[in-house]
This record gives structure tokens, sequence and C-alpha cells, in this order.
């Protein structure tokens, strides 16, 4: 047993601020939580005369952070999907755990993988369960659904019709996951591939649903273009991937009536704003993102930021944060889109995501106030995860990347003004055949932009 103490802590649903408080963990899960003075006496059944004290005084512990969309596969470099392509299975699954290790190291103790091959992403998942790696609660999705040749097809999990989408996302539950991943528009780091096109017709998108939700398992929908976010919306998926509202001319094609149904909608929107995004704004200055405005219209935001993808390491994820206040979201609201709401969107607010008696012991401690400066998670001083502590590991800077002289931004803009880039064009919303392929080479992507 073990009595943390400090002088702030941030409790329960509502991260209500405890001045002096105390933690005390028994094994791998909370046992009291309160004011140090309210602490039961030593001997009691709810404190062991023998308990370690952890005194981490002026700092504040909070519920260990969360990372709604992450691809451990993908090792953050200049050219993510090209070792992801050449990497045996075992070397994927070395690159993924020293991922899962980077994401602990900055305090995110729970995270979603929305695409990893052949299921290595359930492989690495029960090796941090059973104690064989340290890691992050991971929450899985295994090979991302696509359309034959779609984007991120190199995955594995490539669907042509309602009857292949049902059968794929049984097999994804046969295989374990815990979420099913598809990718509703075409994406930036595959080549012949648009993000602005639709690639699944509603019907398609709400077959994977209705069999996912019969699974028990919620629906996380890749989604560029506005009308691949409509169809996802329309089908009743659970997240929206991106929304980033991207047409064929760049970002800024917003629909504020699809903007305010999404924020009247039982849905989370997961920007994938991670660290590059202040850089990104300046860069494309012209440029309208969704994110302000989604939020400003009531939409439930939850933190993520696309962690791997191409000059994206995963320990920039408070960084990530920072650009989300970035778009005028309050340090209360980034701390709740990071761990409360964020764990219900994940479907895990029943074990994780708030320091209450009886929830796992998934913990960080921290300088300063974040309810006031959210880069005082930068001051990350403790890291416990299901009880045990995590020493984090020492990590390299993140690299800083000159985005407009890059290649890959040159590349995205020609893009963006090719003509008939993508699979299926958006307009089409039978499933009939798809569109021929662009000849425009759409692999990479701007880091900040996301798959």
């Amino acid at each position: 047993m073990k009595v943390l103490y400090a002088d702030r802590v941030l409790a329960g649903a509502d991260l209500t601020p405890i001045d002096h408080g105390a933690v005390v963990v028994d094994g791998t899960t909370i046992r009291w939580i309160g004011p140090r003075a309210e602490l039961p006496s030593p001997g009691s059944d709810l404190l062991d005369p023998e308990a370690e004290i952890v005194d981490l005084g002026d700092a504040t512990i909070l519920p260990g952070l969360i990372d709604a969309h992450v691809h451990l596969g993908f090792d953050g470099s200049a050219e993510p999907v090209a070792r992801m392509m050449r990497e045996s299975d075992a070397q994927q699954v070395a690159t993924m755990l020293a991922s899962a290790r980077q994401l602990l190291s900055v305090g995110v103790t729970t995270a979603r993988d929305l695409g990893a091959r052949g299921y290595l992403d359930v492989v690495v998942r029960e090796a941090i369960l059973d104690g064989t790696a340290r890691g992050p609660r991971m929450v899985t999705a295994g090979p991302a659904i696509t359309v034959t040749g779609g984007h991120c097809w190199f995955m594995g999990a490539e669907v042509d019709s309602v009857e292949d989408m049902r059968r794929t996302v049984r097999r994804h539950h046969k295989a374990g996951v815990d979420a099913i991943k598809l990718m509703a528009t075409g994406g930036n780091m595959t080549r012949g591939s648009a993000p602005w096109h639709a690639q699944f017709t509603v019907e398609e998108i709400r077959a994977a649903v209705d069999e996912a939700h019969r699974l028990g398992k919620k629906v996380a929908a890749h989604a560029h273009g506005v009308e691949g976010i409509r169809r996802s919306l329309a089908a009743g998926v659970d997240t929206l991937e991106h929304c980033s509202f991207q047409g064929k001319d760049g970002w800024g094609d917003i629909d504020p009536a699809l903007v305010d149904a999404i924020a009247a909608a039982d849905v989370h929107v997961s920007p994938t704003c991670n660290f590059r995004m202040p850089q990104l704004r300046e860069l494309l200055p012209e440029r309208s993102f969704a994110v302000g405005l989604l939020y400003e219209a009531g939409a439930s935001i939850i933190a993520s930021t696309d962690a791997g993808i191409d000059n994206t390491p995963h320990h920039g994820f408070v960084g990530g944060l920072e650009a989300l206040a970035g778009f005028g979201l309050s340090a209360p609201d980034v701390l709740a889109a990071a761990t409360t709401r964020a764990a219900e969107a994940l479907d895990v607010a029943d074990v994780t995501g708030r320091l209450a008696a009886g929830y796992a012991a998934d913990l960080i401690a921290v300088g300063g106030d974040p309810r006031a400066d959210v880069g005082a998670l930068h001051d990350l001083r403790y890291v416990m995860t299901r009880g045990s502590r995590f020493v984090p590991d020492a990590l390299p800077p993140l690299p800083e990347v000159d985005l407009s002289s890059s290649p890959i931004l040159a590349a995205m803009r020609a893009a963006m003004h090719s003509e008939g880039a993508g699979l299926r064009d958006s307009t089409d919303s039978g499933a009939g055949p798809q569109a021929d392929r662009a000849p425009a080479d759409g692999a990479g992507v701007p880091a900040g932009k996301g798959t």
C-alpha cells in the first residue's frame, strides 16, 4: 500500500481540486482519496500502518493522461510508413513497445491505437497487461478497415461491400480488438489516396457500426473530407477522427450546418491535434481549421495526436494539448479532454480516467497547477500505472523540422490541386466500382495534418 501526498489533487469526474490532498493506493487500485487531514487512521480498514508514504510536496496529482489516437507501429520519423512496411512482425513489435514507453514517459497512461498491422497491437496490449513490458493501458483496433487499395491498405483489412464489412468486423472481434477503426475517407499517407474523397457508403459504415455495437465495441471513423464526415455521422460512429473538413483545395471546406449537427450528436471529435499544429497554422494562414469552431458549437472534443505519423514522435503529447488550448479550449477543458472525457470516448470510463475509490491507480503528478496552464504538464514528477511506479525514460528533444521547405508539404499542396485523386469520388453514394486512382503521390503528410 502507498499513500501519496501533494499540495493539490484533482479528484472525481469533474477533476475537483483538493488542497493538501492524499491518495491511498492498494495494489492496482485507488482505495481512498480526500484531504490529508481526513486520512483514515493507520491500522484502520482503509490504511495499512506499514503503507509507504510518498510526499510529492508542491505538485498536482491528477489522472494519467489519455491519447485517443496513436499508431505505435509508426515511429514518428520522416518516413514511418516505409519503416512499417519493411519491418518483420517481430521488428514491428519492438518498435511498438518503444513507442509505448515514450508515451508513458510523458504521462500518457492510456492510449488508443487506431491502426496496426496484423493485430500486433493486441500482442503489445497483452504484454503490457501481464507485466512483460511497461506502457500505457492500450485500447486496440487492429488493422484499420479500408477499401481495396485505399488509405492504409498495407495494414491488411481491405473490404468492398456491406458483407465484407460485417465479416471483417467479426474477424477483428475474434482477434481480440477493443474497438473498430475504419477509413471513411482517403488520407495523406497513402499513395493514390486523397483525404477529401469518401471511401465507404453510409450503408457500409452503418454495417460496421451495427456489428461492432452488437459485439460491445465502439467505432472510430477516420474522416477528413466533408462527405466522409457526413456519412460517418449519419451511420452513427462513436468518434470522428481528424474531422478536418479537408477539401480539394486544402483545409477549410467547413460546413456550418454539419458542425452544428456534430455538436448535437452523441459523438466525440478526436481532432489529432499535435505539437506541430502551431507551425502548420503559421504555414497555412489562409486555411480554416475546424477545431475551434467545433468547440464553440459545443462538440465533445477529446485529446488525440496521431502520434507516430511523419515527424511526430510519441513523446510530444503535452505539446499537442498546448496546441489544443490554442484553439480556444480552456485549461480545465483540455484536462477533461485528456482524462475523463477521453475515457468515456474510449469506453474505459468505469476503469480509468479519474481519481476515485475503486478506479485503477493510473495517475501522474506534475509541478504547478495544470488547471491554470496546461504547460505545467511538461514538469512531470511522478508516473503510476495500475499501482506501479514508472520512472520515465530519458527522451530525445523533439525534432525541429522546417515544414516550409519540406517536400512532403509540397506533395500535399500538389495533391490538393490535382484532379481525380483518390479511390472513390465523394459524390458517389453507392457501393459501385471505385474511380480510377490518381497518379499523384499522396505519400507523407506535414506533421499535424493527421493520417
